[in-house]
C-alpha cells in the first residue's frame, strides 16, 4: 500500500524527535570560533558529560539534540576556553594581600600606599609589590632612606614589579644579616659611595624573602580562592603557573576536588633540589583539573632591572651584561635529569646570552629526542643567529611585556638589538606555534590586553600610532591560536582541550564584543559575559 506524502512527513518529523538526543545543555544563535584545523565559524554546539558533542548550525543541532538548558546566544561571540599560557595564579592571590603598588607614579606616592596600608593592617612585617622606577618622572632605583625613617623597627620588603628586584630597608636588611660584607653569586646588592641601598637583584632578594612570615593554610587558601575568582572572570579557563612548590600544588589539588577552585591547572613545580628529587621519582600527576608535568627554571633575571644576561654590555651602563641567576653546570644538571624523565622543562630566559646558553644546553640535553616540547619563557631578546634553535623548541611569550617596556627598552639594549627583541612573529615562523600569556600579577590578568598588545603593538592610549616593531605583530587567528590551541599542545593538552570540537572538554569564554572583527582600539574594552568549564557556568 502506497502512503499518502503528506503522511510519510508526519511519520517522518515524528520519527526525527523521538530520535533526538539528550544532552546536558544546549548552545545556539552564537557565532562560535571553533579554531578548529580549517578555522570553522560555528552557530551552536551540544554538550554532554562535560564535552562537546555536536558543532554546527543552530537548525540542525536543535533537530538532533534536546536539553533542559537552551542558550540563545543571542549573536554573542564564543571562543574555546581561553589559556594564559605564562601567569603566576598562586602568586596573584598572595599579592591581592599586600601592599598594591602598581602604576605608582614617584616614589613618595609608593611611600604613601605603605603608610595607609600600615594604619589600617599593622603588620609587624610590611611586603608590597608592584612599584617600577621606570614609570617615575626620576628613573633610578630608590633607597631605603625614607623607609628607615618612617619604620625603623619594622622590616619592610617592596618587591618590583617584575619580580626581579627588592626594596628592602634597614630593620629588614638586620633581621636578614646583610651588610656590606654580604656576596651573593647570581645577584646584586646595589651600593651607591659604597653603602647599601636597600636594592636587592635576583638571588640576593632569597636573602630576605626567607625570612618572610610564613603565610598560614587559611591565607593561602583564601588566596588561591581570589586568584581563581579573578581568572574566571577574565575569561581564563586553564591558566599555566610558572614556578609551584609541592605543599601549593598539593593545596590547588585539594581545593579543586572539593570543587573550591573550578580554573584548570598545569603547573610548573619550582626546580628546586627538593621538588626535583621527589618529582623525578613519582613522576607526573593527572587529574581532571590539574597537570603536573613541567619544571620551571630560572636562567636569568629581568631587563628592567638590568638583571637578564646579555652577550655584550647594556646601552645604558657601561660593562654590565646582566647575571645568570642558575649556574651554567647547575643548569646543565638540571637540564640532564629532566631529559632522562617524562617531565617537560620551562626556563626563564630573558637576555640574548641567557637565551642562547639554554637554547644551546637543550639541543645537547635532548640529542634525538623527539616531542618532548620543552619550552623557553620569556625569550625576550635573542641574537639573530640564535632564532633557527626554536625549530624544536616552544617559545612562550607575554606580548603586554613588549608594549609595557617599549618605553625603555631601547635604552636598556640600544637600537641593534632592539630589532630582536620581543620578536613574536620571527619565532612563530621558525617554530610554528607560539605560546602567549601575560606573566601576571608582573601584567594585567585581562586576556583581552595580552590579545590586543599581540595584534597592535601599541599600549592602551594607542602609542604608538605606528605600532612598536610591527614586523612582528601577529594576526588575529595567531593570537587566539596562542592563547588557546596552541598553547593547549605546549601543555600537551591538545587532545583533550584548546578548540571547540566534538570530543573536547566544554571550556568556553562568551563575549559581549566580537574581537576577530571589531576596531583594534575597542579590544581591550572587551568584556567578559560567561565562563564555563567542563560544562558548568563558572562566571
Amino acid at each position: 500500500m502506497k502512503l499518502p506524502l503528506k503522511l510519510i512527513v508526519v511519520i517522518a518529523l515524528l520519527w526525527s524527535c523521538n530520535s533526538k538526543k539528550n544532552v546536558e545543555l544546549i548552545v545556539v544563535n552564537a557565532k562560535v570560533y571553533t579554531v578548529d584545523d580549517n578555522f570553522t565559524i560555528a552557530e551552536a554546539f551540544a554538550i554532554q558529560n562535560g564535552k562537546f558533542v555536536a558543532i554546527g548550525n543552530t537548525e540542525t543541532i536543535l533537530a538532533q539534540f534536546d536539553a533542559p538548558e537552551v542558550i540563545d546566544a543571542n549573536q554573542s561571540t564564543i571562543l574555546p576556553g581561553l589559556i594564559d599560557g605564562h601567569c603566576h595564579y598562586y602568586n596573584l592571590g598572595r599579592f591581592m594581600q599586600k601592599v598594591n603598588l602598581v602604576e605608582t607614579k614617584s616614589f613618595d606616592e609608593v611611600v604613601q600606599r605603605i603608610v595607609t596600608y600600615q594604619k589600617k593592617n599593622k603588620k609587624k612585617f610590611i611586603i608590597g609589590r608592584g612599584w617600577d622606577q621606570n614609570d617615575w618622572k626620576e628613573k633610578t632605583f630608590p633607597n631605603k632612606a625614607k623607609l628607615d625613617q618612617l619604620f625603623p623597627n619594622t622590616p619592610v620588603a617592596l618587591e618590583r614589579i617584575d619580580g626581579h628586584a627588592l626594596l628592602v630597608n634597614q630593620a629588614a636588611l638586620d633581621v636578614a644579616g646583610i651588610d656590606n660584607t654580604t656576596k651573593i653569586e647570581g645577584g646584586e646588592i646595589i651600593k651607591l659611595n659604597g653603602e647599601i641601598t636597600g636594592v636587592l637583584i635576583d638571588n640576593a632578594q632569597v636573602l630576605v624573602e626567607n625570612i618572610y612570615p610564613e603565610p598560614s593554610l587559611q591565607e593561602n587558601i583564601a588566596a588561591l580562592k581570589m586568584a581563581d575568582e579573578k581568572c574566571l572572570s577574565e575569561g581564563l579557563t586553564t591558566v599555566d603557573d610558572a614556578g609551584l612548590s609541592k605543599n601549593i600544588i598539593d593545596l590547588i589539588d585539594s581545593l579543586q576536588l572539593s570543587n573550591d577552585l573550578k580554573i584548570r591547572v598545569y603547573a610548573m613545580v619550582s626546580a628546586t633540589k627538593k621538588n626535583l628529587d621527589y618529582y623525578l621519582k613519582h613522576g607526573i600527576v593527572k587529574t581532571e583539573k590539574l597537570n603536573v608535568r613541567s619544571f620551571k627554571v630560572y636562567a636569568d633575571g629581568a631587563l628592567g632591572s638590568r638583571g637578564a644576561a646579555m652577550k655584550e654590555p647594556y646601552s645604558d651602563r657601561a660593562n654590565h651584561f646582566g647575571a645568570m641567576v642558575t649556574p651554567p653546570d647547575s643548569l646543565k644538571a638540571i637540564a640532564k635529569a629532566i631529559a632522562n624523565s617524562d617531565f617537560q622543562m620551562n626556563t626563564h630566559a630573558i637576555g640574548d646570552s641567557a637565551n642562547a646558553f639554554v637554547l644551546e644546553t637543550y639541543t645537547k640535553a635532548l640529542k634525538s629526542q623527539t616531542n618532548r616540547r620543552w619550552r623557553i619563557e620569556h625569550a625576550q631578546v635573542i641574537d639573530s643567529i640564535d632564532f633557527d634553535y626554536f625549530t624544536d623548541i616552544i617559545p612562550s611569550v607575554q606580548p603586554t611585556h613588549a608594549t609595557s617596556d617599549m618605553y625603555w627598552a631601547e635604552d636598556r639594549i640600544g637600537p641593534k638589538r632592539i630589532h630582536d627583541a620581543y620578536a613574536y612573529k620571527k619565532l612563530l615562523d621558525i617554530k610554528g606555534k607560539i605560546v602567549l600569556g601575560t606573566d601576571f600579577p608582573v601584567e594585567k590578568v585581562n586576556p583581552m590586553l595580552t590579545f590586543y598588545a599581540a595584534i597592535s603593538r601599541k599600549d592602551l592610549s594607542g602609542y604608538p600610532e605606528q605600532g612598536f616593531e610591527m614586523q612582528n605583530a601577529l594576526t588575529r587567528e595567531e593570537a587566539l591560536k596562542g592563547m588557546t590551541i596552541w598553547a593547549a599542545y605546549s601543555n600537551f593538552e591538545e587532545n583533550e582541550k584548546g578548540n571547540i570540537i566534538a570530543g573536547k572538554l566544554a571550556d568556553f569564554v562568551i563575549l559581549d564584543q566580537n574581537i576577530m572583527e571589531i576596531e583594534e582600539k575597542d579590544i581591550p574594552k572587551t568584556k567578559v559575559i560567561n565562563t564555563y568549564i567542563h560544562g558548568e557556568k563558572v562566571y
